[in-house]
């Protein structure tokens, strides 16, 4: 009981019961889902796709805000573990008719839901869910505001693992709109939790959230500085409505001052990765050149996010047959 009030993610036996951030998730915990993730890497390239971990469970799809990506590869995983997936149509959904978001999933539990991955605009929506339900049904964070991605940041994980190997060596580096970047905040604490040497954000000012140098990190707002030396590059997603406000003077200045060209890699490793989360920018945030280049492992990325979350869905699932 003790560890269920310290942490709402755990079970009674510390294994995963929900997935909420990676802010409160142990390295131990974070390790296991690296090496489940193993375990499901070849499962999409096998002649039948699909294991049966899941049979007769029940995942609902509940993205109050849009992402095709993510939904796509949440739905993906979900029925390579053979489960029955369901994706609510938010637009014509009771929600969007008055009703609330607690009555709502009151609603789709009752439809015998076993788990539920919520994107949701307001950060926190998830919590709110999680500390609502039944013992024996389970909430995966999809991204909740600015707050957390945690599937995200397991995928950016497992791929610098697979890539590089110990992560106590490497430099890391991430470059862009920090400060309004769930992906951002989620891996700076996985990236801190697995004990990267070095690690770097890079942006002007005015992208740069305050109090990052008392978690130990590195702060730069010239990607020369940032990169300089770099194992690893996360490029984040610059939105739209940043360039609009007063945040950045146009989307041509920010691309020549924190754009990743193949000139500005040059100040990186020679053996440097490419990452970013999706979708990109291509001429603002990173050059084609540098996306499509021999250093991109961007496409990885998104094959390795699926096995990430087939072994996040399966702990859960594990976690719930207990309490059932």
């Amino acid at each position: 009981m003790d560890t269920i009030l310290r942490n709402p993610q755990l079970d009674a036996d510390g294994d995963l019961h929900h997935l909420l951030s990676i802010e409160e998730l142990p390295r131990e915990i974070i390790e296991r889902i690296l090496a489940t993730a193993d375990g499901f890497i070849g499962v999409g390239t096998r002649e039948v796709k699909s294991v049966p971990l899941l049979r007769g469970r029940s995942v609902f799809n509940l993205f109050f805000e849009n992402s095709t990506r993510t939904r796509t590869t949440f739905e993906i995983a979900a029925k390579r573990l053979s489960a029955d997936v369901y994706n609510l149509n938010i637009a014509a959904s009771s929600t969007s008719k008055g009703e609330s978001l607690l009555d709502t999933i009151d609603n789709l539990t009752a439809m015998q839901a076993d788990i539920f991955v919520v994107r949701h605009s307001q950060g926190g929506a998830p919590y709110l869910i999680a500390r609502h339900l039944a013992p024996h049904v389970h909430v995966v964070n999809a991204g909740d505001g600015r707050h957390a991605h945690p599937t995200q940041a397991l995928l950016d994980l497992y791929t610098i693992r697979h890539y590089k190997g110990r992560f106590e060596e490497l430099n890391v580096a991430i470059v862009g709109d920090v400060l309004h970047s769930r992906v951002a905040r989620s891996d700076i604490h996985g990236l801190l939790a697995m004990g990267v040497r070095e690690l770097r954000v890079v942006g002007p000012l005015t992208l740069l959230p305050t109090g990052l140098e008392g978690l130990g990190v590195q702060v730069h707002t010239r990607l020369e500085d940032g990169i300089r030396g770099a194992d690893v590059i996360i490029m984040l997603r610059l939105q739209n409505e940043r360039m609009r406000g007063a945040l950045l003077p146009s989307a041509q200045e920010y691309f020549r001052n924190y754009g990743l060209t193949p000139h500005t890699l040059r100040h990186a490793k020679p053996d440097c990765i490419v990452m970013h989360p999706g979708p990109m920018n291509r001429g603002i945030e990173i050059d084609s050149a540098v996306a499509d280049g021999p250093h991109s492992v961007i496409l990885p990325q998104v094959s390795f996010g699926i096995a990430v979350r087939m072994a996040v869905l399966s702990m859960v699932a594990s976690s719930q047959r207990k309490a059932s």
